[in-house]
This record gives C-alpha cells, structure tokens and sequence, in this order.
C-alpha cells in the first residue's frame, strides 16, 4: 500500500495474532445420537448473544465492580508505575502548548477515562503548565460506574477546571451524534483500549471524530520484550494480582479478567498496524515501551489531506 510505504522508513513487521478457542469435544447428548423425545425447542433471539456483545457485557460488570477500588488497585498491581506511566504519557501529549497569542482552543477526548486520571493530569498541564484556559476535556466511559467516580474526583478541582470539564457515557465502538466528524484535536485512550469488544471499529470512531491534523494516543500494557522480565511480570500478573484482587477488593475473578485481557492485547507491531490500517500515518517505530513494554504508548495523526 503507498501510504503505508511513507508512514516510515523501517518496514512494517508483518504480524498477524489470532486469538480463538477451540471448541469442546462432542457428547452423545451434544450429538442427539437417540431421538430427542420431546421436539426441540427454537433458540431465542435473547439466547442469540454475540462474542462481542457478551465481552462488553462481562467488561461492564467487571468495571462495575472495581470502579471504587480502581486506582487503589491500580497501585498495587503496578507498584505505583502505572501514575509514572500516565505523567509520562501526558507530558508527551503537551496539552494545551500552542505558539499563538492568545493560544488556540483545545478539545480533547478522553475515552474509557471515566475515574479522571488522564482528564485531570491534561486540564492540569492546559491551565496550569501552559496557561491555556481555553482547553476543554470530555471524559467518555462505557461504565457509569467509573464516571460516577470520576465526577466526584473532580470536585476537588479548581472551578476553572471543573467548568473545562464535561461528561459523556458512550461506546468508543460507536460515538454518539454529540462527538462531530473532524471536531477533536486529541483522542486519548489510557489501560482501555484492550477491553473493547471491537477495537478497528474503535479506532476508525476515533479517525472519524479527530481533525486532520489530530492526535490519536493510546497508553495500554504490551509485550514484554527481556524474556526474564516477561517470566517474572507473568508470574506476577497470574498470580499476585488475582490473589491482591481477593484480599483487597473481595474480586479474585475480576481481576484475573483484567490478567487475561493484557495476554490477549496484540503486540506493539500488530497494535501499530491496526492504527496505520485505520488510516493514521505513525512516526518512527510507531510505538515508544515502557518499562521494558509492560506498557506502551501509541500515536497516530490523522492526516491533513486524505491519502490518495
């Protein structure tokens, strides 16, 4: 394809991760191999239930149940890496920097932000660190859970802040009509991306609503690339989390859901090419690790005229 051939000078690995189960081996009563003696009944449309509709049923009641003890969590799990990683992915985003005076407005989409965490570091770096009021930050979440904390979070911000600052329940698959074609300068996705039911209709979403010119950028847990490194953190995360999961929050099962959602997530390459594929052009490698890929931050601009 040409454009991705100028995208950058390494070429793209071609990577290809397929993730399924196999089915279960089949049981005479599976099979009917004696004639039912009562006619079957016609399966239900109610019974009819999608994989990716039942995976946004489960992350819905996972997230459900540990919005309150999330970031609290989110510190044990990490061992407080994770708010090394969020002030490192912010200060790389520069919200609100601009080279006019007065500067340019901003609107930025925080999507599965629903506790704040990126929202408020941005509104922070805007008002505070580059004196631009005029910078204003929608967090969306799927989980009204988590954006009930995070409402009640930003209580305890400046009032220029709290006013910079909106809500919106949605599903980053499939934004509402209140998110315009080309009306956001940044989309940001932080330790979310990995949960949703379709990610390519995610990303083209985020394509759709962003300026030409705007930024996609995404935070999420990779691939490990020092096999002892990636030993130890799976032993880690298969274990200690799980078992912090039961002792802390009461939710073993949640927890080890959030464990297999990271073993599943595709790796830099393949994730990379999934943005490139939804039509972003990518610097570089296209991807920058964090602690050795534990985590990783992803970018994409949107392009200001329309590959050919």
């Amino acid at each position: 394809m040409a454009a991705r051939s100028c995208l950058r000078a390494s070429p793209i690995l071609s990577t290809a991760v397929a993730h399924g189960l196999s089915a279960p081996p089949f049981s005479p009563d599976i099979l009917h191999l004696h004639p039912p003696t009562e006619p079957r009944r016609p399966i239900s449309a109610s019974r009819m239930v999608s994989p990716r509709k039942k995976k946004t049923e489960r992350v819905a009641g996972v997230f459900h149940s540990v919005a309150e003890s999330y970031d609290r969590m989110n510190d044990l799990m990490s061992f407080g890496w994770h708010r090394i990683w969020k002030d490192h992915f912010v200060s790389s985003l520069n919200p609100g920097a601009s080279s006019s005076n007065p500067p340019k407005p901003q609107r930025i989409l925080d999507i599965a932000g629903g506790t704040g965490d990126i929202a408020f570091r941005m509104l922070h770096n805007a008002h505070v660190l580059n004196s631009n009021p005029d910078v204003h930050v929608t967090i969306s979440d799927i989980n009204t859970s988590m954006l009930s904390v995070g409402k009640s979070r930003s209580e305890a911000l400046p009032a220029s802040q709290q006013m910079a600052l909106s809500f919106l329940p949605a599903d980053a698959t499939a934004l509402p009509d209140a998110i315009a074609d080309s009306s956001i300068d940044l989309y940001t996705v932080a330790f979310g991306i990995r949960n949703f039911s379709n990610i390519p209709a995610a990303l083209r979403e985020a394509y759709r609503v962003l300026k030409p010119g705007g930024v996609f950028a995404c935070l999420e847990f990779s691939k490990v690339g020092n096999p002892l490194l990636n030993a130890a953190y799976k032993r880690w995360s298969f274990s200690g989390i799980p078992m912090i999961g039961q002792l802390v929050a009461g939710d073993r099962d949640s927890y080890q859901y959030l464990v297999e959602s990271i073993e599943r997530f595709p790796s830099q390459e393949a994730f990379r090419d999934m943005i490139v594929d939804a039509g972003f052009v990518v610097g570089g490698d296209g991807y920058e690790n964090l602690t050795g890929g534990i985590a990783a931050i992803h970018k994409g601009m949107k392009p200001l005229k329309p590959s050919s």
